[in-house]
C-alpha cells in the first residue's frame, strides 16, 4: 500500500503517533521516527523492523531550536519524503488567572512552532513527491474548554496553519489532513486525567489504533480525492 514511500512522524514512541508509525510500517512505508526517549523509539523501530519496514529513530527536543536545526538536517538526508505526521504535543491544565506564562511558552513552542518549523524545512521533499502533510490536532482545537485555554488557542492556531498550508500547496499535489481526535487512551491523556483528579480508565476511551486506521485510509485514498478534515470522538460519551 505505501511501499517505496518514507513517512516522518513525530510524537512516534507513544500514543496517536506511534499506531500511525506502526500502521505505515506494516504496509510498507519507511518511516523515520522522532521523539525525546531514544529507548522508545528503538522499540518501535524494531516492531517496525519485525513487520519488514525500514526505522530510522531521531530522538530531539522539539521545543529546543538547536534539536529541531539539527533534525531538520538529518531529515533531509533521507532518500525522500512522502508523508510528514505531526502528532507530538504538549498539554497541561490551568485558569487563565493562574497559569503561567511559561506554560503557555512551551505550549507554544511545541504545539505551534515545532510543526510550523519542521513543515517549513521538509515542504521542498514533499513537493517533490507530491506528499501528504497530517497535523493530529485536538477537538479543543475546535471549541475551548474551561482550564484549557493555553492548549486550546496553540491547536486553534495549528488549524490555521494547516488550512492555510493546503491552499498554498494544494497547486503542487500536496494534501494536507488535520484530525481532530477526542479523548484518546494514551500517555498523554492518562497524564490529563491525572491533573483533573479523574480516574483513568482507557477501555472507555478510543484507542489510538482507530484514529491510526482512519488516517492511513484517508492517506491511501486516490488522488481524485482530498479529505481535509477528520472529526473523531469516542463511542461512549463522558458521563
Amino acid at each position: 500500500m505505501f511501499a517505496g514511500q518514507v513517512a516522518v512522524i513525530t510524537g512516534a514512541s507513544s500514543g496517536i503517533g506511534k499506531a500511525i508509525a506502526l500502521g505505515l510500517a506494516q504496509r510498507g512505508a519507511t518511516v523515520g521516527l522522532i521523539g525525546r526517549v531514544t529507548e522508545a523509539l528503538e522499540a518501535v523501530a524494531e516492531s517496525a523492523r519485525r513487520a519488514g519496514s525500514q526505522a530510522h529513530c531521531y530522538t530531539a527536543d522539539l521545543a529546543a531550536d538547536d534539536d529541531l536545526r539539527v533534525l531538520s538536517l538529518r531529515l533531509r538526508e533521507l532518500e525522500r519524503i512522502d508523508i510528514l505526521v505531526h502528532s507530538a504535543g504538549f498539554i497541561t491544565l490551568g485558569r487563565l488567572e493562574s497559569a503561567s506564562v511559561e506554560d503557555l511558552d512551551r505550549h507554544y513552542r511545541l504545539n505551534v512552532r515545532a510543526p510550523y518549523l519542521l513543515t517549513q524545512a521538509l515542504l521542498p521533499a514533499l513537493k517533490k513527491n507530491r506528499g501528504q502533510v497530517v497535523f493530529v490536532n485536538s477537538s479543543a482545537g475546535l471549541n475551548a474548554r474551561a482550564n484549557v485555554g493555553q492548549y486550546a488557542a496553540t491547536k486553534h492556531a495549528l488549524k490555521a496553519i494547516a488550512d492555510s498550508l493546503r491552499e498554498e500547496v494544494n497547486a503542487d499535489g500536496v494534501r494536507v489532513l488535520s484530525v481532530y481526535p477526542g479523548r484518546t487512551a494514551s500517555p498523554m491523556q492518562a497524564a490529563v486525567h491525572e491533573l483533573e483528579g479523574k480516574a483513568y480508565h482507557p477501555e472507555r476511551l478510543m484507542q489510538s489504533e482507530d484514529v491510526a486506521a482512519v488516517v492511513i485510509h484517508t492517506l491511501n485514498l486516490p488522488r481524485t480525492a482530498e479529505v481535509t478534515d477528520i472529526h473523531i470522538r469516542p463511542m461512549v460519551k463522558a458521563s
